[in-house]
């Protein structure tokens, strides 16, 4: 219809005032609810053309438009916005339309080919997984699922970082105050027992450094005195150099956090097409960088390192290898996207990283230029704001982060606290329950992540995501229960909901909620070209607030006129639907009942 619009007033606009109107001046926009009207024509852009007063265009293109399009019932003129009205027909056509096939076109409906990456997650091995890992996982799962259902080919891909300074350091803490233990024999989650030893190194090293002060050394002269840190990159020099029992200490720890992982994403209810790791790519990643030595693209200092000069970029230099010819980050991410782009041959990959990286992607993309990758061109950083605690900052160094498992736990709990409050599923089994309770409490912390603006930070509060009212996941995933009940009842009295609703005279709730529903794929497609899974979440909650408002206001199975009870029934019908796909698109599980 927005399109429809559009060209109705360059044609007004052509027939009126005998000039071509700039389609990009042309504003079309939803109503605002305390106005008359379902679409608005912002006219301010256009006195440019008619060369009257802002009330007198609006006036002369209300009636141009009503003249030449029979979808427009009447309109109404506030100073330069004109505010058109869709005829009770029309609504009923695209109702009609909507409910002959089930919302959210798939890739066969709006096919593009794109071949697309979605890297997300991105852990090192010397830690769990934190809430700031959940929120990168919650975003790259649903933008994976969103541009799949836009029709691209979409593969889930992760890179473990799981070689480097950082790992030594929990290696070594392990050695030295492990005595031999393990996580079976412990107790502990995997991934857990190996941080915990990454905290220990750190409270150890600070203890040492303290006092290599205390005997009149600088900060760098301790730090570089450190016996600690001197073991730690011992280790990665025999890592780096294949030592045998440096190796297998490496690759059995790796395999506890591994498990560990797993579990948490199956928890999480993401998964991966494919892993890569970091001890892998870095060493395509420094054969690419000596190429690019080699063609003069990069070059090398007296020290041997290895850069490439990026001032005419409008950035500075960048180093690629150390002087003792080890990688850097930069290093084994040209490796990883050269790696990718052999085994994938994307169109578009995209990296869900936090936004203190927006640096680091930027040179990657020009370096990969520079090397003369044109598919470089097809990779975009998907920034994304951290997340914050009320007390600040998480610090992965002190242990003091939102450990993700705990927080699963917690949300599952407190879901179950207020599910058995209600006791809506006394008749359920526990198996039953368990998984209503799940689904609330995932769909609680998903909601609550995903419905923020990624690009902006956020500040987590587990107490107020579970709600079951204002905009949380169980308000929504209650408003599609509530729907999946009528429906069930409706069965049960033998009615089915109607499959053409012509004749059939709105109501100002039920003309909304066409409204809303009709809006659906094109915000799919915002979304996907906005990377912004939040336009989802919050569309999917102003459709159940106003599906809640219309159920309490007028009666669905108990309406006297058989043709409207078969029409709201195929209302109500098509707005669950619609809920439970956005929602999928989140990655958010539905209950049938609560």
């Amino acid at each position: 219809m927005e399109k429809t619009l559009t060209e109705n007033v360059l044609e007004a606009v052509k027939t009126l005032y005998g000039k071509e109107a700039d389609p990009s001046k042309i504003q079309v926009q939803e109503t605002r609810k305390d106005f008359r009207g379902d679409l608005t024509v912002v006219v301010f852009p256009l006195l440019r053309y008619s060369g009257k007063l802002p009330e007198q265009t609006a006036e002369e293109l209300g009636e141009y438009i009503r003249e030449n399009n029979a979808q427009i019932g009447n309109y109404n003129v506030i100073k330069g916005f004109l505010n058109l009205e869709i005829s009770n027909a029309a609504i009923l056509d695209t109702f009609n339309k909507l409910i002959k096939h089930d919302p959210g076109f798939t890739s066969a409906d709006h096919s593009n080919d794109y071949t697309t990456l979605v890297e997300y997650s991105s852990p090192n091995t010397n830690k769990p997984l934190h809430l700031g890992h959940i929120r990168n996982n919650l975003l790259g799962y649903s933008l994976a699922r969103i541009l799949s259902t836009c029709g691209h080919k979409v593969y889930k891909t992760n890179i473990v970082n799981d070689r480097g300074i950082h790992i030594c350091k929990t290696m070594l803490a392990w050695k030295l105050y492990g005595k031999g233990s393990t996580p079976a024999e412990t107790g502990v989650k995997g991934d857990h027992f190996v941080g915990d030893y990454y905290v220990r190194f750190e409270k150890e090293y600070r203890k040492e450094i303290n006092e290599l002060k205390s005997q009149g050394l600088s900060q760098e002269e301790a730090a570089e005195r450190s016996s600690l840190m001197s073991q730690a990159r011992e280790l990665l020099r025999k890592w780096e150099t294949g030592d045998k029992e440096t190796v297998d200490l490496w690759k059995r720890m790796n395999e506890w956090v591994y498990e560990g992982f797993d579990t948490t994403y199956n928890a999480l209810g993401v998964d991966f097409d494919k892993i890569y790791f970091e001890s892998e790519t870095y060493k395509p990643g420094r054969e690419i960088v000596r190429k690019g030595l080699d063609d003069g693209v990069f070059y090398k200092k007296d020290d041997g390192s290895v850069w490439v000069d990026l001032s005419s970029d409008g950035l500075d230099e960048k180093l690629l290898l150390r002087a003792d010819g080890t990688a850097v980050y930069m290093t084994q991410d040209l490796g990883t996207a050269v790696l990718r782009y052999k085994d994938y041959t994307f169109d578009h990959q995209y990296y869900v990283v936090g936004n203190e990286q927006d640096y680091h992607f930027q040179v990657l993309k020009i370096i990969l230029g520079k090397l003369g990758y044109e598919w470089s061109e097809g990779i975009h950083h998907f920034s994304y704001g951290m997340v914050n605690l009320p007390e600040g900052k998480m610090k992965s160094r002190e242990g003091k982060v939102v450990d993700a498992d705990e927080l699963i736990n917690t949300m599952l709990s407190t879901a179950a606290d207020m599910s058995g409050e209600l006791g809506k599923l006394n008749d359920y089994t526990g198996e039953e329950k368990k998984s209503v309770y799940r689904k609330i409490g995932l769909g609680a912390l998903k909601y609550f992540i995903l419905k923020v603006d990624p690009r902006k930070n956020m500040m987590f509060n587990p107490a107020e995501s579970i709600d079951f009212n204002g905009n949380t996941g169980p308000f929504i995933q209650y408003s599609y229960a509530r729907i999946k009940s009528v429906m069930r009842k409706a069965a049960d009295m033998g009615l089915v909901p109607a499959d053409d609703t012509d004749g059939i005279e709105l109501n100002a709730k039920e003309r909304s909620l066409v409204n809303i529903l009709r809006a659906f794929d094109t915000l799919i497609i915002s979304a996907a070209d906005e990377l912004n899974p939040a336009i989802i979440a919050n569309y999917v909650y102003e459709l159940s607030k106003e599906f809640n408002q219309f159920y309490h206001d007028f009666s669905i199975l108990g309406e006297e006129n058989n043709m409207v009870r078969m029409f709201r029934l195929a209302l109500t019908e098509y707005t669950g639907k619609v809920i439970g796909k956005a929602m999928w698109l989140l990655g958010i599980d539905m209950p049938e009942r609560m």
